[in-house]
């Protein structure tokens, strides 16, 4: 065969092998493109497998971490029975008469009754001057069943939700750090279950400075000298206690607070005596 003849030939083999090539490459074409039109192109991606970049050598994995074990802790409930108990005691040991504390704490004989036998939940108000007049310090008053007590000295660790609970007329306590007499501030983490104030005697007047943050929802804080002042999450407010004043939650669901009550300072004691004067 002659060199032309082969040229010949080799031409008509690559012709025919670019045809076979664009032939497959056309059906390959037509089969994605039908595979594309009958599953999602979301899952085919959500299908695909990637490869590891990073090749991890033998006996590598990753272990997680453990996470830390909390201490055990357990939530103590002061019923308004015990609460009334305590009071009760209180009152016997002085030998007083409902009436006889009543004028010392400026709390009506009813409401004395009606909370030493457990028929009344007793607002902010009511058991600061009860046990002001009692010579009860709020860690006796609000210490859990069978926890005792001892002079504040050191630190005082409460565990997340190991305080102490009473539910009020308006609002929930949760009293912190009970374990310790004799602090100067109350700290307390609260629940506003008011949503309205139905008159004067919703507003609660005690000694002291007060504090309040809110945690979370929304809350207006009323004073009986007409001011109004609305908190949102992370909002905080500062004022003196002696003025009435009220909590409602404004917020589709009730509100949550930290709160801390000061007793009454030298400052603000030198401050009334001299307004007396």
């Amino acid at each position: 065969m002659d060199k032309a003849a082969r040229g010949a030939k080799v031409g008509e083999a690559q012709v025919y092998a670019q045809i076979c090539v664009d032939a497959n490459l056309s059906a390959t074409l037509k089969c994605d493109a039908a595979h594309c039109r009958r599953r999602p192109v979301a899952r085919t991606f959500a299908s695909m497998q990637l490869p590891s970049l990073v090749p991890r050598p033998p006996g590598s994995r990753s272990k997680k971490k453990p996470r830390p074990i909390r201490p055990e802790v357990e939530a103590h409930v002061l019923d308004r029975i015990t609460l009334g108990r305590r009071l009760r005691v209180a009152r016997k040991q002085f030998g007083w008469t409902l009436a006889q504390l009543s004028a010392r704490s400026g709390v009506s004989i009813t409401t004395i009754s009606r909370a030493e036998r457990g028929q009344l939940a007793l607002g902010y108000e009511n058991f600061a001057a009860l046990g002001q007049a009692l010579q009860m310090d709020m860690g006796s008053m609000f210490s859990g069943a069978g926890v005792k007590t001892a002079p504040f000295e050191g630190p005082v660790v409460t565990r997340a939700g190991a305080g102490v609970v009473y539910r009020g007329l308006s609002f929930s306590y949760e009293f912190l750090g009970t374990k310790a007499v004799g602090k100067q501030m109350n700290p307390v983490r609260g629940t506003v279950h008011a949503r309205t104030i139905g008159g004067p005697e919703d507003y609660a007047r005690h000694s002291g400075e007060e504090f309040v943050y809110v945690l979370s929802g929304a809350i207006e804080v009323y004073f009986e000298d007409g001011n109004k002042v609305r908190l949102a999450r992370g909002d905080s407010l500062y004022f003196d206690s002696r003025i009435g004043h009220a909590y409602i939650s404004v917020s589709r669901q009730l509100a949550k607070v930290i709160g801390v009550i000061t007793s009454e300072s030298s400052h603000m004691r030198s401050a009334r005596a001299g307004d007396a004067g």
